[in-house]
């Protein structure tokens, strides 16, 4: 892995208009993430649009996906956003990419005319998507600048035919601690423990092979309560993990949950484990991770 300082991302998702986006986007550079994301659900704003207005914000974060939901674009199109946001914004942007879960039910896609794919379909298609990336970034007829490189590329996913199309291509492989559950759920999936984790990136790096110095991990943090009360809002993450006790909620790599030292704590040996130096957390945990990153800038 390239580096041992961490990065911190934060996945945005909406804002009442303009000015309010643009605030809370400074905000965050202001906090100390390295890149600022945005998600990519129906009923959300449009991803590109918002990572126009989100670079117009701020000055050194890098600007991203987190992430574009592969089963929504035509390659060729999604291209040429990919490559004039990135022009219009500076170089900046960070490509995240996965198959995608609903963020709708069956019923509600299907009458918006939208195709509901299963998880094999959907993995199919991010392998198109991600084939189609490099073959059409340097052809003319779609990119406006196919001069340009292309932005660092970050999928996402847990399965194995997601994983092993991560270790062949991707920049930045993100780890989002899923377990397995009802197919079709909308939202948040359930997460699985630190041991499944382990196993998933252990595969990964095998899959890696001479590349594995190149690539770096992320994972995504889907709870960041900081609190004195740790037991206490463990017991509230059940939901989220309701086959795991409560020792073993506290070990999974995505709950950072304690005081700002704990948390600190649980991301350096994150890192020396897993190999994740690269933390996303979702909107919730803005203001929560401020004294998470000041201490973790501070060595």
């Amino acid at each position: 892995m390239t580096g041992r300082a961490f990065r911190f991302g934060v996945a945005l998702q909406a804002a009442a208009d303009r000015r309010e986006w643009k605030e809370k986007c400074r905000k965050a550079e202001d906090i100390g993430f390295d890149t600022i994301s945005v998600i990519d659900h129906l009923g959300k704003p449009a991803p590109f649009p918002a990572m126009i207005t989100a670079a117009e914000a701020t000055e050194r974060a890098r600007i991203g996906t987190y992430v574009l939901d592969a089963t929504f674009y035509t390659p060729a199109l999604l291209v040429r956003d990919i490559a004039t946001t990135d022009l219009l914004i500076d170089g900046r942007l960070e490509l995240g990419l996965a198959a995608g879960r609903p963020s709708a039910s069956r019923e509600k896609l299907h009458t918006l005319g939208m195709p509901y794919p299963t998880p094999a379909e959907r993995a199919a298609l991010l392998e198109h998507v991600v084939a189609d990336l490099h073959r059409l970034f340097t052809d003319p007829a779609v990119n406006p600048d196919p001069s340009r490189r292309r932005p660092p590329l970050l999928l996402a996913g847990r399965g194995e035919r997601v994983l092993r199309l991560a270790a062949q291509h991707a920049d930045i492989i993100a780890f989002n601690g899923g377990a397995d559950g009802p197919n079709g759920r909308v939202g948040l999936p359930v997460f699985a423990g630190a041991k499944a984790m382990a196993e998933r990136v252990e595969r990964v790096r095998a899959l890696l092979g001479d590349r594995i110095a190149e690539v770096e991990f992320n994972h995504e943090a889907p709870a960041v309560m900081v609190t004195s009360a740790r037991r206490t809002a463990l017991e509230r993450l059940q939901h989220l993990a309701p086959s795991l006790s409560i020792e073993e909620r506290g070990e999974v790599p995505g709950f950072l949950v304690g005081t700002a030292e704990q948390i600190a704590d649980k991301l350096r040996r994150n890192r020396e484990r897993f190999g994740f130096r690269y933390i996303t957390v979702l909107e919730g945990g803005l203001d929560a991770m401020a004294p998470v990153i000041e201490l973790l800038r501070q060595r």
